[in-house]
């Protein structure tokens, strides 16, 4: 069982783990172009709130993924797949002048979710972003279109400059690699029929010790968290698992960011 001091020892460490680590046709539709200045949040802002994102097969968006579009005279043909896609160029962010406005997508911009916006991506498609000027990384879900400036490959939310340590200076030398699933959902199909693929991060004698748990993973991951009681030699364990989760892939990342001591050993499980 995990004491309070070394359940609040593993949720600091938890978190620094967790952070370490838009028809067919040529159309315009609404970008996010800058017409003036943008700028950063103002005030305090609680990092810890900033949920990283995990990869997951989508469905491409009903909006933002024409043929082909014109921006400022150009046109921009969208690829069919985000398949391995691997580039180097310049990142810069958007913020609050964005924030709460429509993407390409039809989602809401909030920057500060781990998002950006790439010209010919399909959205919505999953990137690893890494800042070659420091070797930070960070992992984004692209749900808009843009940067349209000159020798600008990704636009990247607030949060994510600021997690790869370039807000303030607004630029950074990235390369960007999309991930995919095409290859990594075969795992898939070994699966029986009807089973489910889960990350149980660990099982506790107590209730409570398992439910703060459990609202800290639901904070920081988006992915579901359930707690199941099961009973051991007449003892009543509390069982903590992630999931269902759509690739193995995606599960064993979970199992190598959340094996913190305090929390025991994440294990892979099938049910």
């Amino acid at each position: 069982m995990i004491n309070h001091q070394m359940f609040q020892r593993s949720y600091k460490a938890l978190l620094v783990t967790l952070f370490s680590g838009v028809l067919s046709g040529c159309l315009t539709f609404p970008t996010h172009e800058v017409e003036k200045e943008d700028s950063a949040p103002v005030g305090g802002i609680d990092w810890a709130k900033v949920k990283t994102v995990v990869p997951k097969p989508e469905a491409k968006s009903r909006y933002g993924n024409p043929d082909s579009y014109e921006q400022d005279g150009r046109v921009y043909k969208v690829l069919a797949s985000a398949d391995n896609y691997k580039y180097k160029g310049v990142a810069s962010w958007y913020g609050t002048k964005f924030h709460g406005r429509r993407t390409s997508s039809g989602e809401v911009y909030d920057m500060f979710k781990m998002t950006a916006a790439h010209k010919t991506l399909p959205i919505p498609c999953y990137a690893t972003v890494t800042n070659l000027d420091n070797g930070k990384q960070v992992v984004v879900k692209i749900n808009d279109r843009g940067p349209f400036r000159k020798n600008r490959i990704i636009d990247l939310s607030y949060a994510a400059a600021h997690k790869l340590g370039m807000a303030k200076k607004g630029t950074a030398n990235v390369l960007v690699e999309t991930i995919t699933f095409s290859k990594k959902l075969s795992y898939s199909q070994n699966l029986a029929n009807g089973e489910k693929r889960y990350v149980q991060v660990g099982a506790y004698s107590n209730h409570e010790t398992a439910q703060k748990l459990a609202k800290v993973l639901d904070r920081e991951i988006s992915l579901p968290v359930k707690i199941t009681r099961v009973s051991r030699n007449g003892t009543q364990l509390y069982r903590v698992r992630i999931g269902p989760v759509p690739t193995q892939d995606v599960a064993e990342k979970l199992v190598s960011t959340l094996s913190i001591k305090e929390l025991g050993q994440p294990s892979i499980v099938y049910q």
